[in-house]
């Protein structure tokens, strides 16, 4: 044996794979009869997978930066893209690395910007000279994608958050830039002619394509960003074992966040035909809050309309392939996530590492008939997999029900790695003896007044085992939600005069759920 796992450290590494816009029922384990996912599914079965995580916000970056401090948006700050983690942030991974751990991220960070394009809000002409929070020291913008292009030496300053070894991608689909442009063009020169829908393979008419949302690329598999992660992460396991210290890996996949490019086999690998529609595609509605409305009004105004990340009106055969391709990139992670695996048994170390999956937020994928994301908080975007596996624990194949959030990854890391929290974090244990949460509570803020309203959306949700609960900032519309009787989130109770209890206890939930959330941090100092 090698590494930590053969020198008597009983100290536990870890293995974190992350996907992005990834919905739960998109696996093998959480019940898709179509879609194959044996490597995903086995660490599942040999651990914990726990049915109800939600994220702190369905938003890439805030979300991910509510992963790395165990701290909702409106506490760390980075409420929306566009913004970027604070340096004075305390991340897990930071505390990690100061008790011994070894630290490392392969892949997709999206701590900081990755375009320079101004945000749409606040407008021209409406900024104000001064912000009341002053930025904390250090380099900014290290992950602009554009930066990477336009200097071969552009690089991060390590330690990135925590992590001592960092090998980047920045972007989705076959485009990306950071480290994995860099060594795609050391492998051939012909890299820039294997990337994007100017030079991808020819293929019968997709409706996705009129849309700029998908293209077969030229790149094979074996060039492609997830075999890149694969391969990178296990040589990055290797240098661990070697190294004979604990270590933490976050192995980051960019996919299958759209646009829909895998490689190879994977390109065809589900017909568009055999994928199923969600339920909810073509169903009666009660009382569905505007947004529907004004979505499908855009389509049907601007039937080329292409959107860029937002939710948007979708067609039948729009959803098909979409879902077709989607579920391609997931069995090509899938099968990336196999090869880590294999290595850290090949290396000795996987009876000592405990190994997580999960996603930064859900995807609408055809519900309602809409696609991508963005100001609803339907259990598709919210919900997202989460498997915990622990040798060292003799329990297997263990499904929980319990309310599980992003933010309760880091606490529960810490704890099994025998180190506390850090104070201001808002996540719990999900092992042990900490007392169930009885709710949640989901943010949303964006740049852009969606949906036609008459400001930018912002928006709070309150999830119980039983009920969904959403507030948008200056509207007298909702939503409310009985998730036993109504899991598919078809009837809107808001308005109806039985439901007016119901709503103000759960209301008044949410208002001391916020208040209880509010930020502990820093400590008093020794003068108050």
């Amino acid at each position: 044996m090698s590494g930590a796992a053969g020198r008597g450290d009983s100290r536990p590494n870890f293995v974190l794979f992350i996907t992005d816009q990834h919905r739960a029922d998109h696996l093998g384990c959480y019940g898709n009869a179509i879609l194959r996912t044996p490597h995903i599914d086995a660490l599942a079965r040999q651990g914990q997978r726990f049915e109800q995580c939600h994220v702190a916000t369905p938003i890439c970056q805030p979300n991910r930066a509510s992963l790395m401090t165990a701290r909702l948006p409106s506490v760390h700050g980075v409420q929306m893209n566009g913004r970027e983690l604070s340096l004075g942030e305390t991340t897990f991974v930071d505390v990690l690395r100061r008790a011994g751990w070894r630290t490392a991220l392969v892949g997709k960070a999206h701590l900081q910007n990755i375009t320079a394009v101004p945000p749409p809000w606040p407008a021209a002409g409406q900024r104000r000279p001064h912000d009341a929070l002053q930025r904390f020291p250090g380099r900014y913008g290290q992950e602009v994608g554009s930066a990477w292009a336009q200097d071969e030496y552009f690089d991060l300053d390590l330690p990135y958050y925590g992590f001592e070894q960092v090998q980047l991608s920045i972007g989705h689909g076959d485009e990306q830039q950071g480290h994995w442009r860099r060594w795609l063009r050391r492998q051939t020169a012909e890299a820039e002619q294997l990337m994007g829908p100017t030079h991808a393979l020819p293929t019968p008419p997709l409706a996705l394509g009129r849309l700029g949302q998908a293209w077969r690329t030229r790149l094979p598999e074996e060039l492609h960003p997830t075999a890149w992660i694969a391969e990178q992460s296990c040589e990055q396991l290797a240098r661990f074992a070697a190294a004979g210290e604990p270590f933490f890996l976050q192995c980051s996949f960019p996919d299958p966040h759209h646009p829909f490019t895998p490689p190879g086999s994977y390109w065809g690998l589900y017909d568009p035909a055999d994928v199923c529609l969600p339920e909810s595609f073509a169903a009666a509605l009660y009382d569905p809050p505007p947004a529907i409305d004004a979505l499908r009004r855009q389509r049907a105004r601007s039937p080329d309309f292409r959107p860029g990340h937002a939710a948007f009106a979708a067609s039948e055969q729009e959803v098909r392939e979409a879902t077709a391709l989607n579920y391609g990139s997931i069995a090509f992670i899938d099968a990336a996530i196999g090869r880590v695996m294999a290595q850290l048994q090949r290396l000795g170390l996987d009876d000592n590492t405990v190994v997580l999956m999960t996603s930064d937020h859900g995807e609408l994928l055809g519900d309602r008939g809409l696609m991508f994301k963005g100001g609803l908080h339907y259990t598709s975007m919210t919900r997202v997999p989460l498997i915990w596996r622990d040798t060292a624990d003799a329990r297997q194949g263990v499904v929980r029900h319990d309310l599980a959030q992003t933010l309760d990854l880091a606490p529960t890391i810490l704890a099994r790695a025998g180190l506390p929290p850090v104070n201001g974090m808002q996540g719990r244990k999900l092992l042990g003896q900490d007392e169930a949460r009885q709710g949640l509570i989901i943010e949303e803020e964006s740049q852009r007044a969606d949906f036609g309203l008459d400001r930018r959306l912002r928006m709070r949700t309150w999830r119980t085992d039983r009920y969904r609960l959403t507030l948008y900032d200056g509207q007298s519309w909702g939503e409310l939600y009985d998730l036993a009787a109504d899991p598919l989130e078809l009837r809107n109770l808001w308005s109806d005069p039985a439901a007016r209890n119901l709503r103000g206890e759960l209301s008044e939930q949410l208002l001391r759920a916020m208040i209880a959330a509010s930020d502990d941090s820093p400590y008093p100092s020794a003068s108050a």
